[in-house]
């Protein structure tokens, strides 16, 4: 999800939105209903999606990115371009400036001027993001790739400039202020949050906030003065649902100002004035499509006891149209379920498996030494199974409402099982949050078996490898005080480190 800027004499903007059946979709807001702008055909998955515009100018184009292909859009939804990077692995990260166009694949980056080649780089680690410096202290635009191995990396033409360490897994790479600027802010995929300074041959950390509330792995990053001080705000989105705005104190050191919960993982974050005039909104996109805004507009009036308290005109037009909206999907529903069960009884019917995608995420959580497994599904879940071949322990999540129940195992075969749980979960659950613990040396797979609330019943099976240094991570420097030697090795590991060795 992207805002387009506010166009001619309007002064709320419009919404570019990316959906998984790879269609477009612009709107804005009159009179408090959405009004569609235009809508493009379905087409393959969107991986990412930009605007972009000539330097000085609004950006106002939308570019976004299919497999290796590259597509841009005016704002009125006409194609103006198809360009195909030629890449062997599909696009993940993409940055648009001018006639510049930087594309990242899994470990490949590319960068083109008016669709011509101009730089390469092989990475070392998975690129998860890329963004781009330009000032006038910079003499040319200066990409920046936040890769798996907890290393952001500075390129120079096609070589590598210097690298900087930062606390997790960056996932997400934003610039502080997009008119220029030589900062940088990051999100890791453990949930913490960064500023950098990049400059021509070394970067400085600005500040650093931990995750101490052990919140979700953060998606999405934006800046935007919401709160209006002149000063612009972070906006942040993670994968547990929670939004965040930050805000800068007196000292210049961020601070939490305020904090909304969703149920699903935020995948887009922006800042804007959408649904009224003079009033901006956070408006946020999660992974199975809705889109919400959390609006600065004052939405509670104080009343003394024994006043009365009324609606207005358009409070009580909108809540009349969303209960006609809610019947006509409820009566939709029902003559679905009824044209399926007739279907099902015929003869003739064919019964075709459903299709649904997984969004999950296995991550080391080095504070406690446990694994966190993520699993979020389009639809409701129904219920999850966990079987292991390697002796794992699960451990309680307070956010987990499921009910869980552990059958015998018989360990003693020779493939045989360690673990066997079932998660039986709620109504309307599409997300579910576990941890398990292994031992360190012994290595296996762990697989899920996710069941959704779909008719026919189908299961699709996901398997997280455990291997042998499950508890451990990449160092960039060595600690003599963590040195850890092996018995067959006469060198140094310089490689691994064991923050937490074994369970006791």
């Amino acid at each position: 999800m992207r805002l387009l800027p506010a166009l001619g004499k309007k002064a709320t903007q419009k919404v570019a939105i990316a959906d998984h059946d790879g269609v477009i979709t612009c709107f804005g807001m009159k009179k408090g209903e959405a009004v569609p702008v235009f809508k493009t055909l379905p087409g393959p998955k969107i991986a990412r999606m930009d605007l972009g515009g000539a330097v000085g100018t609004p950006q106002e184009k939308i570019f976004v990115c299919s497999g290796s292909q590259v597509r841009g859009f005016t704002k009125k939804g006409k194609q103006f371009l198809t360009f195909e990077a030629n890449l062997t692995e599909s696009i993940n990260a993409m940055y648009v400036s001018g006639a510049d166009l930087f594309v990242c694949a899994s470990y490949i980056y590319n960068h083109y001027c008016d669709c011509k080649d101009q730089d390469y780089f092989l990475s070392g680690d998975k690129i998860n993001d890329i963004t781009c410096l330009s000032s006038e202290k910079l003499p040319h635009l200066i990409p920046v790739l936040a890769c798996q191995d907890r290393v952001l990396r500075v390129l120079q033409g096609s070589e590598l400039a210097y690298d900087i360490e930062v606390p997790g897994p960056p996932s997400v790479l934003e610039l502080y202020n997009k008119d220029g600027g030589e900062e940088v802010l990051y999100g890791t995929t453990d949930g913490k949050l960064g500023l950098v300074q990049i400059g021509d041959c070394a970067a400085a950390t600005k500040w650093e906030i931990e995750n101490e509330k052990k919140k979700g792995g953060i998606l999405c990053i934006e800046t935007y003065d919401i709160i209006g001080d002149g000063v612009n705000d972070i906006l942040v989105g993670r994968d547990d649902g929670t939004v965040e705005v930050y805000g800068f104190d007196s000292s210049n050191e961020p601070a939490l100002r305020f904090e909304h919960v969703l149920t699903e993982s935020v995948t887009s974050i922006q800042g804007g004035c959408v649904g009224k005039e003079s009033y901006d909104e956070v408006l946020t996109a999660t992974y199975t499509g809705w889109v919400t805004g959390l609006t600065t507009e004052p939405q509670r009036a104080e009343a003394v006891q024994g006043d009365e308290v009324r609606m207005s005109k358009e409070t009580q037009s909108k809540i009349e149209a969303l209960r006609a909206e809610l019947e006509q999907l409820q009566i939709k529903v029902l003559q679905g379920r009824e044209q399926y069960q007739q279907t099902s009884q015929s003869s003739t019917a064919v019964s075709a498996v459903p299709i649904f995608s997984i969004n999950d995420k296995f991550t080391l959580c080095q504070d406690d030494s446990s694994y966190s497994l993520t699993l979020e599904v389009q639809t409701a879940i129904d219920n999850l199974l966990l079987q292991s071949d390697v002796p794992i322990d699960l451990l309680d999540v307070d956010k987990n409402s499921a009910v869980v129940s552990f059958s015998e195992c018989d360990s003693e075969q020779p493939n045989g099982n360690f673990l066997l749980a079932t998660y039986r979960c709620q109504a309307n659950t599409t997300r579910l949050e576990l941890k398990v613990r292994s031992i360190e040396g012994q290595y296996g797979t762990l697989q899920a078996y996710i069941t959704p609330r779909l008719q026919p019943k189908t299961c699709q099976v996901r398997q997280y490898q455990i291997k042998p240094l499950s508890l451990h991570q990449r160092t960039h420097s060595i600690d003599p005080d963590r040195d850890v030697f092996y018995p067959h090795s006469s060198s140094l590991c310089t490689q691994m480190t064991a923050p937490h060795r074994t369970r006791p």
